[in-house]
């Protein structure tokens, strides 16, 4: 059963997650949000986006579905740590593994295992994502920084936010890059066409992504990528903007592509400084097996 709320503008001014924020006291601004993205508020019967201006007599209709019940439980799924100490762990995530919960992914998850593994984690972000300071996409596969505690927790975000903390990937893309190096500079936020989607749009959010050719076959690219920026699939959206999307990508990607469990995209290096120590720390992960493999065909076909 949905809950239907419905909001009629008198004299606010302003966006509209802002003022429906104002006028439901019941709810956050963040939800509100997500009921945006979720296309569950409508005005006239189309669904808007929160950076609307509300006008006086708008008529806003919110349908509000019944909130699906997440029970995190641990579960003993192989995870490979490749560091771990009193403040914090480095996870080798392997493709096709979802971070945390959600409504499509009850379980099964990177959060379900580190219940299982670590003792303890974060609480900073909400109950289905103990830990977890950032994400990668669940065909992605690589390394991950989980806090154990509320301190490592916010020295790790502030890290990311500040961009001093060090990322890198490694990507099989579509075509032949001509230049050894380049950054993408191009606001993403989510498509206009199709809102499942991520897309370069004007009024995005800043995204910066630079990249490095490390080997050239017949009609691919080995890249090495850096972000500056982690905005929702930046890498996959970036390489597609500027003509060379991720081989194996089955969203940004072409249809006729390799064969594999999803984009050939690899979070192979992870830089920080320790919350406690203020040791500078890097951590390395190879290529999965698959990738390696699919990097050997190429080359003895080239």
């Amino acid at each position: 059963m949905k809950k239907q709320l419905e909001v009629i503008i008198n004299e606010e001014k302003g966006r509209v997650d802002k003022v429906l924020a104002q006028r439901l006291a019941d709810y956050t601004r963040s939800q509100i949000q997500q009921w945006l993205k979720e296309d569950a508020v409508t005005l006239d019967g189309e669904a808007i986006r929160a950076n609307y201006k509300v006008k006086s007599g708008d008529h806003f209709v919110i349908q509000i579905p019944e909130p699906e019940i997440l029970t995190l439980e641990p579960e003993n799924i192989p995870l490979t740590i490749v560091y771990q100490d009193s403040d914090l762990a480095v996870i080798n995530k392997p493709q096709g593994m979802v971070v945390h919960p959600s409504a499509g992914h009850p379980n099964h998850t990177l959060v379900n295992a580190l219940l299982y593994h670590l003792d303890d984690l974060s609480t900073i972000n909400d109950v289905v994502r103990p830990g977890i300071v950032h994400r990668i996409d669940k065909d992605t596969s690589g390394l991950l920084m989980v806090a154990k505690n509320d301190h490592a927790h916010e020295s790790l975000a502030k890290q990311l936010k500040d961009k001093t903390s060090l990322r890198k990937y490694v990507a099989l893309v579509h075509g032949n890059i001509s230049h050894e190096k380049g950054t993408i500079t191009a606001p993403i936020g989510r498509s206009k066409v199709n809102r499942k989607m991520q897309a370069v749009i004007e009024d995005g959010k800043p995204a910066v992504t630079h990249f490095t050719v490390l080997e050239r076959f017949d009609q691919f690219t080995l890249v090495e990528l850096q972000l500056e920026t982690g905005r929702t699939h930046q890498i996959r959206v970036h390489m597609q903007y500027i003509g060379f999307p991720l081989a194996g990508d089955p969203v940004y990607g072409p249809k006729k592509t390799l064969k594999g469990n999803g984009q050939f995209l690899h979070a192979k290096l992870l830089g920080f400084t320790h919350p406690t120590t203020g040791e500078s720390m890097v951590f390395e992960a190879p290529l999965p097996a698959l990738f390696e493999e699919t990097l050997k065909k190429l080359r003895k076909n080239d």
